[in-house]
């Protein structure tokens, strides 16, 4: 026997995503989400690719927002940094399932200014800022120990005040070029609406097809 008709009722009539605007929508959700998610409302997949395509992606955490774009930290000598020098075209993803709401970001990007990077980089907690120099990102440990040593050794170094900056701990500033959002509705109708960065820099939209 076939599933019973599902009535699709008037309030499912009308997309719940506003046509305008995509970077106020984004503070909003942003906002929800650090209010509803238990942890890292702020954590987005960050995907990059080498200049043949070979895709890679991981987790990285949103550190700054804006008209301007959406800025991470990172080791610029990481399989990422050198993805990004060879081919600085990349995509996020935030994704709230206590919100069932996605946001994908599209576009380029540039490395932030040293005066920034030193900002954010003195901001960080002390073992943070230790993690972060010891560490040669990407690249093969032969033993846990041999990174916790190296750790140690700074600490020893520089006992007191902020550990320096390492020239390639870096951060980056994507520009969104297209910004689409997923909200979930119920019998998996849902609701998809895109953005795109016109010539004179307003915004197109259109909703799409879930």
């Amino acid at each position: 026997m076939s599933a019973p008709h599902e009535k699709i009722g008037n309030s499912d009539l009308c997309s719940a995503l506003p046509s305008s605007a995509p970077l106020s929508l984004f503070d909003d959700w942003l906002s929800e989400a650090n209010a509803s998610e238990p942890h890292d409302a702020d954590a987005m997949a960050l995907a990059t690719a080498t200049p043949d395509g070979r895709p890679s992606v991981r987790m990285v955490l949103l550190k700054e927002h804006g008209p301007d774009g959406f800025v991470f930290y990172t080791n610029s000598q990481s399989r990422k940094g050198i993805e990004i020098a060879a081919n600085p075209h990349a995509a996020l993803l935030f994704h709230w399932k206590s919100l069932g709401r996605q946001v994908r970001i599209e576009g380029r990007l540039s490395e932030v200014t040293p005066g920034e990077a030193d900002a954010y980089f003195r901001s960080r907690a002390r073992v943070s800022q230790l993690g972060s120099a010891a560490s040669d990102q990407s690249r093969p440990l032969p033993e846990r120990q041999t990174y916790l040593q190296r750790v140690e050794a700074l600490a020893v170094r520089y006992p007191t005040g902020d550990i320096p900056r390492p020239a390639h701990w870096t951060g980056y500033r994507l520009a969104p070029r297209a910004i689409e959002f997923w909200l979930d509705r119920p019998n998996r109708l849902h609701d998809r609406r895109r953005f795109t960065r016109a010539d004179d820099g307003g915004w197109l939209s259109t909703l799409l097809y879930p």
